[in-house]
């Protein structure tokens, strides 16, 4: 495999005042790159049979020089990592030319914050983050491998070019929806402005490259869909208690990394002389204060004596999410509710149906939810017709109309 270089004109990016780049062009192993050489001169000032500027050119000499180094340094480049032993294609030959073939690669930087990640599971990190983060490093790695033919790159070549490029591989290999995509995006910024805190990197180039989250309908179940699975009489076992878990996370509106760790200590007797649950949000660590219904609390005490809730030391015998989410396919079907259900639509459902739609204040449902904005609590709830219908009418009559 041989190394082939020519200096070139770039003829069709004429400037105003008529003058072009002279590029440098270099071939290895069936593969072409260019560079510029930031020799400008007009197209009747270069020599193409000599691939040099004209001798009775303006500063031939010097533009001259200036060529032959380029061409000793890209030659001096190459016949370096031939000597390294390594495999190397055009990319590494401009990189190692440019001075950032030693720079940290995305996913060197990456690897170091999945260990920042894994020292501190439990210690403001949960090992969902990890697990969410390792997937985003893997679709970065299969478009490093499949599209640029690397195994890394170096994070100070990461452009706008090759954030947009990822984003269309994600989008054209696996179909991912916008708000999946922007999802990856904020793991690979969150290494971007690592890398700028490590001074690895000057600025971020996210800076330029804009992604946003498309807003979409979130499913919740009706006030009618509630009742229908609050009351269906169930069977078999395993189904009844996933059943009894969900409705237990519609009325409380907790997540299920949340349920899973609900232990006794985070039911008290409040000032009010109820019981609330009082307990650290697992994902945003924000605490949350919530009031038991009466449904929720006896959910509670039916399980109180559950060995499997007492064995581990659990208010409710919770299985893996993966599971639970399983079985509610199941409960949908042998309900008639002709919905996706998930654990995670339980909180859309307090939200929406259970709270906001029964007149409680949105800022109430934000501080139950755990939420830092209400933003984000408006994306979980809705305002339905029927509540839209009532406050109309209240204001009819408070008006006289």
């Amino acid at each position: 495999m041989r190394f082939y270089l020519c200096f070139a004109l770039r003829k069709e990016r004429i400037r105003k005042d008529g003058t072009c780049t002279v590029f440098a062009r270099f071939t290895y192993n069936k593969r072409r790159l260019e560079l510029s050489t930031s020799v400008i001169i007009k197209p009747e000032d270069w020599d193409e049979v000599r691939q040099l500027v004209k001798d009775d050119a303006p500063n031939a000499e010097s533009l001259n020089n200036r060529l032959k180094k380029v061409d000793t340094a890209l030659h001096d480049t190459y016949n370096r990592l031939v000597s390294s032993g390594k495999n190397f294609n055009v990319d590494d030959i401009k990189d190692e030319y440019k001075g950032i073939r030693n720079s940290k690669g995305i996913l060197e930087v990456f690897d170091y914050y999945l260990k920042t990640i894994e020292n501190n599971i439990g210690h403001g990190y949960a090992y969902r983050t990890l697990k969410h983060y390792r997937v985003t490093r893997k679709k970065l790695a299969e478009f490093l491998r499949n599209q640029l033919h690397k195994g890394d790159t170096p994070i100070n070549s990461i452009n706008y070019n090759f954030l947009n490029q990822f984003d269309m591989f994600l989008k054209a290999e696996y179909g991912v929806h916008q708000n999946t995509a922007w999802n990856y995006h904020k793991h690979i910024k969150r290494i971007m402005n690592l890398a700028v805190s490590m001074e690895f990197i000057q600025k971020s180039p996210y800076n330029q490259f804009k992604t946003k989250l498309q807003q979409t309908n979130r499913e919740f179940l009706t006030k009618d869909e509630l009742h229908r699975l609050e009351t269906k009489q169930i069977e078999i076992d395993r189904l009844a208690i996933v059943r009894d878990i969900f409705v237990f996370a519609c009325y409380t509106g907790l997540a299920y990394s949340d349920i899973s760790k609900l232990n006794t200590n985070h039911i008290q007797t409040r000032n009010d002389g109820n019981q609330w649950i009082i307990i650290n949000r697992t994902k945003t660590k924000s605490q949350c204060s919530i009031p038991l219904f009466p449904n929720a609390l006896k959910i509670i005490e039916q399980y109180s004596c559950y060995p499997e809730a007492l064995l581990k030391g659990r208010v409710l015998p919770v299985s893996s999410n993966q599971k639970l989410n399983s079985y509610l396919k199941e409960i949908a079907t042998v309900c008639g509710i002709n919905k996706h259900l998930t654990m995670h639509m339980a909180r859309h459902t307090f939200a929406t149906t259970v709270t906001l739609s029964n007149g409680v204040p949105i800022e109430t449902v934000s501080k139950i939810l755990g939420h830092k904005s209400l933003k984000i609590t408006q994306i979980y709830a809705r305002v339905l017709e029927s509540k839209i219908s009532e406050d109309m009418m209240t204001l009819r009559k408070k008006l006289g109309m």
